[in-house]
């Protein structure tokens, strides 16, 4: 009974990292603008994410001026937009399918080392959930062997 519930979670487990479509984690030495680039595949597709400034609470002093940091959609337009900033999360709603851009601006010449963590989540509607056949469903005690 065991080895069955763990073939469950372990196809449970499988359908869940198929809603993954893309993560990037970096880290950029920023000295004065560098920018990454990620595709989103589909109009909807949650983006979210997180930046840090590494060990900004050593070297900077209180009068510091920060990063500038912005996200720009495939159309032009800015969907996010720091300034002056250690770090922040974002998240939003892709309005469109592309290549994003996502841009962090130093104004001072000192080095500074950002990591970056970016994930774009999509999740399927009841229509192209089970596209192809992809995806099965067996009454619990009809599991077939693995």
């Amino acid at each position: 009974m065991e080895r069955k519930w763990r073939k469950i979670w372990g196809l449970i487990g499988l359908l869940l990292l198929n809603f993954v479509n893309n993560v990037s984690s970096l880290s950029l030495t920023i000295t004065k603008v560098e920018c990454v680039y990620e595709i989103v595949r589909s109009e909807g597709d949650i983006v979210s994410g997180n930046f840090v400034v590494v060990d900004h609470h050593i070297f900077w002093s209180s009068d510091h001026p920060g990063i500038d940091f912005s996200i720009t959609s495939p159309g032009g337009d800015i969907l996010h937009n720091l300034k002056g900033t250690s770090g922040d999360k974002f998240s939003f709603k892709a309005p469109r399918s592309g290549l994003y851009q996502f841009c962090f601006h130093n104004p001072l010449s000192t080095p500074e080392t950002i990591a970056l963590y970016i994930h774009i989540g999509h999740i399927p509607n009841e229509h192209n959930l089970a596209k192809n056949g992809s995806l099965y469903f067996f009454p619990l005690n009809s599991i077939p062997k693995f």
